[in-house]
């Protein structure tokens, strides 16, 4: 923690008369917002010389929030910041240069260039851009500190804009119900962007954590003396109690939102301006010279700053690969007990959390006696009572709450109960856990695991039917899974929870559940699998093939049902290949089929207009030249899916479409 505050000096007629020998010992609380302040100038003027590009939302008038956040904090403590972060990083970190470099884009700022303006990390503190996205993340990393014990905790800061985003309140439930260690503070600067806080906000704003039962405080920045004391007070609350807490801190943004996009009425600036603490602090000097002497120290080390990150270089960014020939690859003959698929699922988790104390499983209805919705994790909250916890219906919430706690360590496994509701937590996985790794520039890593099933063929209707995956493929620094019936589920988590180092989906297709794996097969055919950390499977006849057909998860069934209608009733051989990693997706063993066959048919159960048949395709083409490809995709039909079993056997391919296809790819 930082020395105590020196007290202001002595008032003379309302304000505040700074001697040269008090503007000789300045308070660094004061050093600190005139740095803050003066860098986010010079910023500005980068900008409008043309000398960095982008956002650049400057905290001018707000300073003191983070300061006194900084103030009240120790070491091992975090901080969670948001768009308008320049404040908070500064007071938190001194980093002047790492800062300036940061938002000039060189290798030398603290996120190497990649991050900017409102992306930075550095000693505990995390910002990101997305209004209310940090909230649960925050909530993740203070359940992280609540479970190691070690007395640290978090401050998450956000704006009054916040207050319109539905994630921010259901991490407020999930940190009120949980009682997790983190003090949030809201800068009440009312505006959002350019829009005025009585056109869109309703209610009280304390009111809202209060109505969580957690408890609150409210200060300002033109007090901001007493509110270092009323944070401090609250932080002293959350160690000694481990209860969160909620501080408003009222204030006033004195430059546009960002840059120059200002439509206030310049005479309410003005008056802002007017009482703001560092203006009156800087028109109060008795006499200036010690204080241009303090200001010319900034302004030099600043200038320093500046002229540093001009020299260094842009971070070399990978040139665009040209997609290499695929390997041939190595197979091997399947080999694994058979079992439900559902067993299979189970068993993985509870010997990953036998093994691995840092596994904690998260989700809707996951505890005994009900044992998640496909009772996946049925009877493991009994032998792990403290790793198994329930969560509210709150999609987004929890899937930022895995990444906070990845972030910390941890391997937080995340069960979305439905497929069709993932895309509620789309934002997390978009623009948080998957950005993190690399916009940090690589000093955070996110071992996340999103598990959910996915499909129809149970009736469930229109939103808890479909396979939405297709949404989430070719996210940069994520995979995404997809289990099946030729391959045991627990072989698949086993290599997950060894190898975990970037955000995964996995796909469970509701029918597998009460599916056998297995490795036996029709008699004149071999199950192979690829020697990779998450293979491909093909089922081969022992005799050249024909027709190659791809499918994945449960269209895999369908699939090799066809195959052996295909076989029985026209005497056509096919080839089945059957990935379970779809992204990144290794082409390879399809490759090596096309090549003897010419014929490609592909089967996804997700909508097929750009979907996983046409990446498939198109990659097929782009790898490597290929005699003339015949090609043929198998999708639903273009409608939502229909609960009614004889309409949705309909809409759904099956293996009477795959046989159709195959034939017509063979046949024309």
């Amino acid at each position: 923690m930082r020395e105590q505050l020196s007290p202001y000096p002595a008032r003379e007629n309302g304000r505040t008369a700074w001697s040269a020998e008090a503007l000789s010992q300045l308070p660094p609380e004061i050093v600190t917002a005139l740095t803050i302040r003066r860098t986010e100038e010079r910023l500005l003027k980068l900008f409008h010389e043309g000398r960095l590009s982008g956002t650049v939302h400057t905290c001018i008038g707000q300073e003191w929030t983070g300061i006194v956040v900084a103030q009240a904090l120790r070491a091992g403590d975090f901080i969670i910041s948001n768009h308008r972060c320049h404040g908070h990083y500064l007071a938190w970190t001194d980093d002047v240069e790492g800062l300036i470099a940061e938002i000039m884009g060189k290798q030398s700022g603290v996120c190497g260039g990649r991050g900017g303006s409102q992306h930075l990390c550095r000693d505990g503190f995390l910002s990101n851009g997305i209004q209310g996205g940090m909230v649960p993340v925050a909530a993740g990393m203070a359940l992280a500190r609540q479970l190691r014990g070690d007395g640290s905790i978090g401050t998450l800061l956000v704006g009054d804009g916040t207050l319109g985003e539905g994630v921010f309140y259901e991490a407020l439930n999930l940190i009120a119900r949980w009682q997790l260690p983190l003090l949030i503070v809201l800068e009440n600067n009312l505006y959002a962007q350019s829009t005025a806080q009585h056109e869109t906000l309703a209610g009280d704003i304390r009111a809202r954590a209060e109505a969580f039962g957690i408890a609150t405080a409210r200060g300002s920045t033109w007090e901001w003396q007493r509110l270092l004391e009323d944070v401090r007070g609250s932080v002293d609350s959350i160690r000694h109690t481990g209860q969160p807490a909620f501080v408003q801190v009222d204030t006033y943004r004195l430059a546009p939102h960002s840059k120059g996009d200002d439509t206030r009425e310049p005479t309410e600036v003005a008056q802002h301006a007017e009482k703001d603490p560092l203006n009156r602090f800087l028109a109060s000097a008795s006499d200036p010279e010690p204080l241009q002497a303090v200001l010319a120290a900034i302004e030099q080390r600043i200038g320093a700053a500046v002229a540093q990150a001009e020299r260094a270089p842009v971070q070399a960014v990978a040139p665009r690969l040209s997609l290499p020939e695929p390997p041939h690859p190595t197979w091997v003959a399947a080999d694994f007990p058979e079992e439900r698929g559902v067993q299979s699922i189970r068993r993985a988790l509870e010997q990953a959390m036998e093994l691995d104390p840092r596994v904690i499983l998260i989700g809707e209805d996951l505890r005994s006696p009900y044992g998640g919705a496909f009772k996946a994790t049925h009877g493991l909250s009994d032998r792990f009572p403290a790793r198994v916890l329930n969560s509210p219906i709150s999609e987004a919430a929890i899937v930022g709450l895995g990444s906070g706690l990845a972030m910390e360590g941890f391997r937080p496994v995340i069960e979305i109960m439905f497929g069709d509701f993932l895309l509620l937590a789309a934002d997390q996985i978009v623009n948080h856990a998957a950005k993190f790794h690399w916009m940090f520039n690589e000093q955070v890593s996110v071992p996340l695991i999103v598990r959910t099933p996915m499909g129809g063929g149970r009736g469930y209707g229109p939103t808890h039917s479909q396979s939405l995956e297709k949404h989430l493929l070719g996210i940069p620094d994520t995979q995404v899974l997809a289990l099946h019936h030729r391959y045991a589920p627990a072989l698949t988590y086993r290599a997950l929870f060894d190898t975990v180092d970037r955000p995964t989906i996995v796909i469970e297709n509701k029918l597998l559940y009460g599916q056998m794996a297995s490795c036996r097969v029709p008699d004149g055919y071999l199950l192979e699998v690829t020697r990779e950390t998450f293979p491909t499977v093909r089922l081969r006849p022992a005799r050249g093939a024909e027709v190659t057909i791809v499918a994945y998860g449960g269209m895999a069934v369908e699939a090799e049902a066809a195959l052996q209608s295909l076989f029985e009733d026209h005497d056509v051989l096919c080839e089945l290949i059957m990935p379970v990693r779809l992204y990144p997706l290794d082409l390879a063993p399809i490759m090596e089929s096309v090549r003897q066959t010419g014929r490609l048919v592909v089967v996804e159960e997700g909508q097929g207009f750009a979907g996983f048949a046409s990446e498939v395709i198109s990659q097929m083409v782009e790898a490597a030249p290929l005699r003339p490809l015949r090609v043929k995709r198998v999708a639903p039909m273009p409608h939502p899916i229909p609960a009614a079993r004889p309409l949705e056997q309909d809409a759904l391919p099956n293996s009477t479409s795959i046989v159709y296809a195959a034939l017509e790819v063979l046949d024309g």
